[in-house]
Order: C-alpha cells, then sequence, then structure tokens
C-alpha cells in the first residue's frame, strides 16, 4: 500500500480510536502532502506526474523534513521550560515515525556513503553533490541527510 493511502486508513482508524493527538498529527501529514502536490503542479513536470501527485520517495523526504522540524521544536521547548509542550512535539515525532522505513544505523549510513562514493567516482568535494543524490535516490528516508552530508565530506577529504 501506497504511503498515501496508508495515511488515510491511519486518520480513519484514529478518528474512530477518538484518538486526538494522532488525528491532528496525520491531518498536518496530509496538509503538508496536499501543499506539496500543489506545489509541483505549478512546475515543469509531466502531467501524469502531476495528476498522480508526489510519489513515496518524495513523501519519505517530506516526512524526514516535518521530524527534523519538530525535534527542533522540542529543543526549543525544552530550554524554554516547557517540557510539556515538547512531549507533544515528540509524540508528533513518533506518530510521524511510523510510516518511515528503518533508520540506517550510523556505521550503515558510513558504509552506503562509501558505496555512494564507489560508483560516481567521486574523487574530491567536488563531487559531493552527485555523492549526495545517490544517497538520497537510494536511501530516501532512511538516514539522516544532514548527518550523511558531514560523512561524505569526512570521506572525501580523507578522513
Amino acid at each position: 500500500m501506497a504511503l498515501r493511502e496508508r495515511f488515510g486508513e491511519a486518520l480513519k482508524a484514529a478518528m474512530k480510536a477518538r484518538a486526538a493527538r494522532r488525528v491532528s498529527t496525520l491531518r498536518l501529514m496530509l496538509a503538508a502532502l496536499k501543499d506539496r502536490d500543489i506545489a509541483n503542479r505549478s512546475e515543469n513536470i509531466p502531467d501524469e506526474q502531476k495528476a498522480a501527485g508526489v510519489g513515496d520517495d518524495e513523501i519519505l523526504t517530506l516526512l524526514a523534513k516535518m521530524i527534523r522540524q519538530r525535534e527542533e521544536s522540542a529543543a526549543l521547548y525544552e530550554s524554554g521550560g516547557r517540557p510539556e509542550l515538547a512531549a507533544a512535539e515528540r509524540e508528533e515525532i513518533a506518530i510521524i515515525r511510523e510510516f518511515m522505513p528503518r533508520q540506517m544505523s550510523d556505521e550503515d549510513a558510513r558504509g552506503a556513503a562509501r558505496n555512494a562514493i564507489a560508483e560516481t567516482g567521486a574523487a574530491s568535494l567536488k563531487d559531493m553533490g552527485k555523492v549526495m543524490a545517490a544517497l538520497k535516490e537510494r536511501h530516501a528516508g532512511q538516514m539522516d541527510f544532514g548527518k550523511a552530508s558531514a560523512t561524505v565530506k569526512t570521506l572525501l577529504t580523507g578522513g
């Protein structure tokens, strides 16, 4: 089942169970997805792809962004002495993560970065874009690309 369909099914189940936090989080996810669909309509994308909406890879990227935003918010709430708001953000993170594939460990991410460097023939920092594009294509939603970028940079500079 595609992610888009899983969101709808999960929303129905959450509404039946009267799980308010889950319903609101799923509605936020669906709203973000709809925003992305609308944004893609204005871009130069073939009509067939526009009609189908964004694919699962792009949805995973969107979910990863939502998680990152909530992690930053939770950290700010913690530092501001608002643990109840931080806890709410972490609940949303847990709900969003249910729809993402298992995250790669740091070792696996480093191995994937090495493989991508070897496959693309990257030799210097100038080739970092090619390596990151290959990682995003193969491991969307499975790794933190901020950390992966630092790893690739270290590997390309001889670290």
